[in-house]
């Protein structure tokens, strides 16, 4: 039975839009009204194994609103293929009727409207509501495992170095885990948790650098519903590159396709009947391993984000995308006779925080990660006339709030804010607190530097992440959107290489096209650099709004998408 059905069965009882409310007023009762629990928790168990998936929540414990893209461009052989499909697009695609609320949770269509509507997704207390219920009846034949990119993303988890994260995911316990920003705390740090949790974080392609070894666990074996399963784990391969490596100086990644494909023949070898990659490479990444590497069953993937009502299958291995934020659990009943996977049965489960009820153990430790915090945490700081959000390949308002800030905070003439895919969404006419911006930009390393960069330099820079977004070749890809650009308007033609993608840069002040040999004030953060000096990034966010109070971004226009 294929996915979309699972996911859409609650959606079908609530096919008629309510009608529309003013921020914070209704959205519970019509959300409850359009939904029941019991049809988001509804499952006929089948086969013998149930895997159940969580991938990058990024620190986000309580519910939140998170706007899906309204643009994912996917080149070569993946274009116009999920998850490179948004908007109406993807409605048709998957057969999901407007205004549902499966077209909310999946799409940015109509979605100030449908968030108005349907109310706040996410909330690490009602994923465990639905954890636990999955658990109750099919707890012999269930693994949870974590995608990771887990432990960072808010203030809280900034405060406690992902202290809180662990607290609270070890209320889930998750089976398994594997890694990303977790190592922007250092290798360090991550060890000490490591060696705390009673559960593995399992890495086939973390390798020590001198000695050439694996650094971590790569895989573990599982006996679920008398089926043997083995569970590798594959970290995000491009740490080094995408994040300061001197963080973790003595660990090297990569996507280590010979090395994986070892440790899958030693798990076959050793009587797997199911082989599980759980893995942060992307989605793309994983839809070409999968086509190269033999013997996997499932690849649980993360990192970009995507969430889709239906695996992906190519040749017998499934993929899943659960997306992110803690919006959606991936459920898999699996039918494994002799070794073989037999049939399956999936269903996307959207986290409609007005609907679930909270898992009372777990609304607990979250309360108590975010006590010492709470006078800070709810500290506002200004409004929004509009909907700032993140997600989207080239521009999100989100992120030209940022730029907005490092512009007139740092007096720079043009402002570069990463294209990070993490952090909530804000409704016209919330509040803006310091926790809503630390969810954008809580991090490791947030110094917000201000240095002089002629036009061939800004250029490269665009050039260099281009190519990392639209290379053709996904093992070129590191995931994540193009870096955001403030004060400054570009053309790109993705499908030209690298070096040609970028042409028509203009100063947006004075009209000018950007002059290669010309001098420019460029103020940005989260530099891979050691020891870049500048002050935090929420710091500058935080004096831009003090100062503004009330912010109204318009959708960015600046760049121009061109394809050959």
């Amino acid at each position: 039975m294929i996915s979309r059905r699972h996911f859409l069965q609650a959606g079908m009882a609530a096919s008629a839009l309510l009608g529309p409310s003013s921020f914070g007023q209704w959205s519970a009762l019509a959300a409850t009204q359009a939904l029941t629990q019991q049809q988001l928790l509804d499952f006929d168990d089948f086969g013998n194994v149930t895997l159940v998936h969580i991938t990058d929540i990024h620190a986000q414990a309580m519910p939140i609103f998170f706007r899906e893209p309204s643009i994912n461009i996917g080149v070569g052989a993946v274009e116009g293929l999920p998850p490179h499909i948004t908007g109406d697009d993807f409605l048709k695609s998957f057969g999901i009727e407007a205004g549902s609320p499966a077209a909310y949770a999946l799409t940015s269509v109509d979605f100030t409207a449908l968030a108005k509507t349907y109310g706040r997704m996410g909330g690490l207390d009602r994923v465990a509501t639905v954890v636990n219920s999955i658990r109750a009846d099919r707890d012999a034949n269930m693994l949870l495992l974590d995608g990771g990119d887990t432990w960072q993303g808010s203030y809280v988890s900034n405060q406690t170095n992902g202290q809180d994260m662990v607290d609270i995911m070890n209320v889930l316990k998750p089976d398994a885990m594997t890694a990303h920003w977790e190592f922007t705390y250092g290798e360090d740090r991550v060890a000490e948790i490591v060696e705390s949790l009673p559960f593995p974080l399992l890495g086939s392609n973390i390798f020590d650098k001198e000695w050439d070894e694996p650094a971590y666990e790569h895989t573990k074996f599982f006996d679920r519903g008398g089926v043997k399963i083995a569970v590798v784990g594959q970290a995000f391969p491009y740490l080094p590159i995408a994040n300061p490596g001197w963080m973790f100086p003595s660990l090297s990644f990569g996507i280590r396709e010979k090395v994986l494909q070892e440790n899958v023949d030693a798990a076959r070898a050793e009587g797997a009947e199911l082989v599980v990659l759980l893995s942060h490479n992307g989605f793309d990444v994983d839809r070409k391993l999968a086509g190269r590497v033999t013997g996997i069953d499932v690849i649980l993937t993360g990192h970009t984000h995507d969430a889709l009502p239906e695996p992906v299958l190519v040749g017998q291995t499934l993929l899943l995308a659960s997306g992110s934020n803690g919006k959606f659990v991936s459920r898999l009943d699996l039918d494994v006779q002799d070794g073989a996977v037999k049939g399956f049965k999936y269903r996307l489960i959207p986290i409609f925080s007005d609907v679930l009820e909270a898992d009372e153990t777990m609304a607990a430790k979250i309360a108590e990660t975010r006590a010492p915090f709470d006078g800070e945490l709810s500290r506002i700081v200004g409004n929004t006339k509009s909907l700032l959000y993140r997600r989207g390949n080239f521009n999100g308002t989100f992120d030209d709030l940022i730029c907005q800030a490092l512009l007139e905070e740092r007096e720079a003439d043009i402002a570069l804010s990463p294209g990070f895919r993490w952090g909530p969404s804000l409704l016209p006419g919330q509040d803006i607190t310091i926790e809503d911006i630390h969810n954008g930009t809580a991090m490791s390393y947030p110094a917000a530097y201000r240095s002089e960069m002629d036009g061939k330099l800004i250029k490269d820079i665009l050039e260099d992440v281009a190519d990392n977004l639209f290379n053709p070749d996904p093992y070129y890809q590191q995931g994540g959107d193009m870096v955001r650009v403030g004060g400054m308007g570009y053309t790109i033609d993705i499908d030209k290489p690298i070096g040609s993608r970028i042409s028509d840069m203009t100063v947006l002040k004075t009209g000018e096209a950007v002059d290669p040999s010309q001098t420019y004030i460029v103020s940005g953060w989260a530099s891979v650099n050691e020891a870049t000096q500048g002050p935090a990034i929420w710091d500058v966010v935080e004096n831009y709004l003090a100062r503004e109070q009330t912010v109204d971004i318009a959708e960015n226009r600046s760049v121009i998408l061109r394809r050959s």
